[in-house]
C-alpha cells in the first residue's frame, strides 16, 4: 500500500480486491472523494461506475457516492490497476534533491524548499513532481496532498498537508487571507517609490499556439500584490512581494504591468531584458517564495517557515553589488 492506494506487485500478479479502514483524517469524507484522493491515476468515470454497480462496499453494504464515512468503516476496493503500476519510479537524483529540500515536518504539515525547475505535480510532459516524489519517499503516509502551488520555475516554500483536517484548515485560512506569502524577486528597471501596490484584475488566456498566458483584464479575477524595494542596483532592484490574492503568475504579470518584469522570466520579459543579467550567471526566473506564516488552532504563534535564497540567486546579487 502506498499513500492509501493499493497496487499489484507486478504484471505477474493480477490485481485483487483490497480493503481500507477509515482513519481519523478521513472521517466525515464522502466516499467518492475518499476514493478519488486515494486512487491516483484512476479516471473519475471508473470510480463512479463501480460505485453505481455496487462494487465498492462500506461495511459489506452498497453505498451511494454521497455516503459520508465514519471512523473505523471498512471500505472494499474492487480489483484495479492504477497508473502508478506502469509508471517508472522517480529517479534517485530527483528523490535525493527533494529529500534534501525538506524544511519542516510534523504530524500535520510538511514544507519543502522547492528547487527551481521542479514541478509541484506530474502532468503536461512531466512524469514526477514534488507530490509524487514525496509520496514515494513517505510510503507510510496515509495522506499527503499539496496545500498550494508554485510555478515550476519558482523556488521556495511549498506546503503539503499530512492530514485531511490540516488541508481543510489551510484552505480556510487561505480563503480568509490569513496565510501570508512573501517572495523575493529581482525586477528589471527602477522605481522611484519604495513601496508599490498593484491592484489590477488578471485573466488566463490561451494563445493560438496553445501557450497559456495571464493578462491584465478588467473582466478578470481580482488580484493585489504589495511590492517593497529592498535593494537598488544600476538597472534593476531586489523587491519583496507580498500576495493578498493568489492568482496564476500574479507577481510576474503585476511586475510586468508596472514596466519592470522579473529578471529571467521567459514568458513576461523580453529576450533583450533577460540578456542584461544573463552575463551575471542568471539562468532562471529570479522569483523565490522565501516566507510563509499563518495562525494555527492549538499552536501558540502559529507557523512560520523561511527558505533561504538559493545560492545561484545570491551569487547574482553579489555580482550586482560589485
Amino acid at each position: 500500500m502506498s499513500n492509501g492506494v493499493f497496487v499489484s506487485n507486478g504484471s505477474e500478479h493480477a490485481p485483487k480486491v483490497q480493503y481500507l479502514v477509515v482513519k481519523e483524517d478521513s472521517e466525515g469524507q464522502r466516499i467518492d472523494n475518499f476514493l478519488l484522493s486515494r486512487l491516483k491515476g484512476v479516471p473519475k468515470s471508473w470510480i463512479y461506475r463501480v460505485l453505481r454497480r455496487g462494487e465498492v462496499r462500506v461495511n459489506k453494504g452498497r453505498v451511494k457516492p454521497t455516503r459520508r464515512l465514519a471512523l473505523g468503516d471498512r471500505v472494499r476496493i474492487p480489483p484495479i490497476r492504477t497508473a502508478s503500476e506502469n509508471q517508472a519510479k522517480p529517479g534517485e537524483g530527483l528523490r535525493q534533491l527533494i529529500d534534501d529540500s525538506v524544511l519542516f515536518e510534523d504530524g500535520q504539515l510538511l514544507v519543502v524548499n522547492k528547487p527551481s525547475g521542479v514541478a509541484v505535480h506530474g502532468g503536461s510532459g512531466v512524469s514526477h513532481g514534488v507530490i509524487e516524489v514525496m509520496r514515494d519517499l513517505r510510503p507510510e503516509a496515509s495522506y499527503l496532498e499539496l496545500a498550494h502551488r508554485l510555478d515550476r520555475d519558482t523556488s521556495g516554500c511549498l506546503m503539503l498537508a499530512k492530514k485531511r483536517s490540516a488541508l481543510q484548515q489551510l484552505q480556510k485560512l487561505q480563503l480568509a487571507g490569513k496565510v501570508e506569502k512573501r517572495y523575493l524577486a529581482l525586477l528589471i528597471g527602477r522605481w522611484r517609490k519604495g513601496r508599490v501596490t498593484v491592484d489590477v484584475p488578471l485573466q488566463k488566456n490561451t494563445l493560438k499556439s496553445g501557450e497559456r498566458v495571464v493578462r491584465v483584464d478588467p473582466k478578470g479575477k481580482a488580484a493585489i500584490t504589495h511590492f517593497e524595494v529592498l535593494q537598488r542596483f544600476e538597472d534593476s532592484m531586489l523587491v519583496e512581494a507580498r500576495l493578498e490574492t493568489g492568482r496564476t503568475h500574479q507577481i510576474r504579470v503585476h511586475a510586468q504591468h508596472q514596466g519592470s518584469p522579473i529578471a529571467g522570466d521567459p514568458k513576461y520579459a523580453s529576450d533583450e531584458q533577460n540578456q542584461m543579467l544573463r552575463h551575471l550567471g542568471l539562468n532562471r526566473l529570479f522569483l523565490h517564495a522565501w516566507r510563509l506564516s499563518f495562525p494555527w488552532e492549538g499552536r501558540k504563534g502559529g507557523y512560520r517557515f523561511e527558505a533561504p535564497l538559493p545560492q545561484e540567486l545570491q551569487l547574482v546579487l553579489d555580482r550586482l553589488k560589485k
